[in-house]
């Protein structure tokens, strides 16, 4: 069993991951395939601290997945429990898992979903449990980021404004090509494909975009694009954020450099503990609500289908001093009520 990237003989690989691959192959999303092969333990590599993949958890244990009863889920979820990950983490995983199951049980390559009766962690959709920055705890971040050691400097620079400053998700970030950087009426954008394959382009304010014109300008491969072997006149697709090498950055790489700029930035520890690329994304939309935005374009810029889910960002939305009562008497009785002096 691969555990975590599938091998490329398919004479050597286990039944169980060609199933989870056949299964991940039909949906249409590419962040959504690289998820659920986290979860499952196919396709791409897990951060060294994280806890493991179903595939990974089951070798270990000695089960065969195709044929896990359901107290072997339980115990799963239990060591999912014990690894720290949060709630909305774990319920995520298990519902991965349970979706898995039920394609092999349509398929009858097993008799019943041993996952669809495991209870999952209660996760409330009106907050999020990920860990934001104060207007100065993100300044601090980005001035550690413009100041950090190494010949990718420009590159942390750049990689740190963009996701700050346009709240994309760090898939998008590690799928994009200079080939989707652009100008849209004036702006410069950087078009990503968000969940469900739909396709947005994102603002880059002027201190994303100086910054990361600056790491391209760097970029030894910005003066000619390649011929892609054996495709004779097309053009090769550059990633946007490359290692020395030129490959696409892996976001667990990502994660690593985010908490070390923080604990060089001194940001307290236990917030640093838990930083990551969702932190900046979660930091996009609070300080922008801070900043006097509206809930309806933050839902446009973040691309959730559900504004329930961008409402989760507003944390001053059980401000009695915002009640529509207030601008309601101001509407009707031509004044501004003062609420403090309101009974």
């Amino acid at each position: 069993m691969t555990g975590g990237l599938a091998v490329t003989g398919a004479d050597t690989r286990d039944p169980a991951d060609e199933l989870a691959l056949a299964w991940i192959a039909g949906k249409r999303s590419v962040h959504t395939r690289r998820a659920y092969g986290r979860d499952i333990g196919v396709l791409v590599p897990q951060r060294a601290s994280s806890a493991p993949s179903w595939l990974a958890w089951c070798s270990a244990s000695g089960i065969d997945p195709l044929s896990a009863r359901e107290h072997h889920v339980a115990l799963y979820a239990r060591a999912l429990d014990s690894a720290g990950l949060s709630a909305a983490s774990r319920a995520r995983r298990l519902a991965a898992l349970s979706g898995f199951y039920a394609y092999l049980t349509r398929r009858g390559h097993v008799a019943v979903n041993p996952a669809i009766d495991v209870a999952r962690p209660v996760v409330d959709a009106d907050a999020s449990s990920t860990p934001g920055l104060t207007r100065d705890q993100a300044l601090a971040l980005v001035q550690s980021a413009d100041t950090a050691r190494g010949p990718q400097r420009a590159r942390t620079a750049a990689l740190i404004a963009v996701m700050l400053f346009s709240g994309a998700r760090v898939g998008e970030l590690v799928s994009a090509d200079i080939e989707d950087l652009g100008t849209d009426r004036g702006h410069r954008v950087l078009r990503v494909t968000r969940k469900g394959g739909r396709q947005q382009a994102l603002a880059l304010p002027p201190p994303a975009a100086e910054r990361l014109d600056a790491y391209l300008a760097g970029r030894s491969d910005m003066a000619h694009l390649p011929a892609t072997a054996g495709h004779a006149g097309h053009r090769a697709r550059r990633p946007l954020f490359a290692t020395s090498t030129g490959a696409r950055l892996f976001a667990p790489d990502i994660w690593a450099l985010i908490r070390r700029l923080g604990e060089a930035a001194g940001l307290p520890a236990d917030l640093v503990s838990h930083l990551g690329p969702h932190s900046l994304r979660h930091s996009f939309a609070t300080l922008y609500l801070d900043a006097g935005g509206n809930l309806r374009d933050l839902q446009d810029a973040l691309g959730h289908a559900d504004p329930r889910t961008t409402r989760r960002y507003d944390r001053a939305r059980h401000s009695l001093d915002r009640s529509p009562g207030y601008a309601l008497a101001a509407f009707l009785g031509g004044a501004t009520p003062d609420p403090v002096q309101v009974i």
